[in-house]
């Protein structure tokens, strides 16, 4: 078995195994390299990102692949995972869309925060102890709100 010595950590590993091809550092010397680069850069990587996922092949591959059944699966067990993870914030969900549908609460047909109508209208918690405090938002304002003050008391 050949073996080769790592120019960072001076390890020597086999040159099959502990080595990507034409690097003269091991794989584990590269991995944190990377790992470190990304941290120092984070902001440009996530703007990077975020304008890759929006390239329409990978939009369209995406559509694709939530139409197939294992597609389907991973969104379902996405979901299942989350109403795991978040217990309190899918009961109150629940409590919401009861109160909406038997007319306890009633969910108006534009954003309460920038008024506008004809999208899809969210229910907002600002405290999840407090189920029928609700302010009704649009989707954009509602993830807006998220970013500036976080995930809301008690969720």
């Amino acid at each position: 078995m050949m073996t080769k010595i790592c120019k960072r950590c001076e390890s020597e590993l086999p040159i099959d195994s502990g080595f990507y091809a034409n690097d003269s550092s091991c794989k584990e010397c590269r991995k944190r390299m990377v790992r470190e680069n990304r941290a120092k850069k984070l902001d440009y990587y996530r703007q990077y990102d975020r304008k890759r996922a929006n390239l329409p092949h990978r939009v369209q591959a995406r559509q694709e692949y939530a139409k197939t059944e294992r597609g389907t699966a991973t969104h379902n067990s996405a979901k299942r995972a989350w109403s795991e993870r978040n217990t309190i914030k899918r009961a109150v969900a629940i409590m919401v869309n009861n109160a909406v549908r038997d007319g306890v609460l009633v969910k108006p047909d534009s954003c309460t925060s920038c008024g506008k109508s004809g999208c899809r209208i969210e229910g907002h918690h600002d405290d999840y102890s407090k189920p029928m405090e609700v302010t009704w938002m649009c989707s954009q304002c509602h993830r807006d709100w998220h970013k500036t003050n976080g995930p809301g008391l008690n969720g």
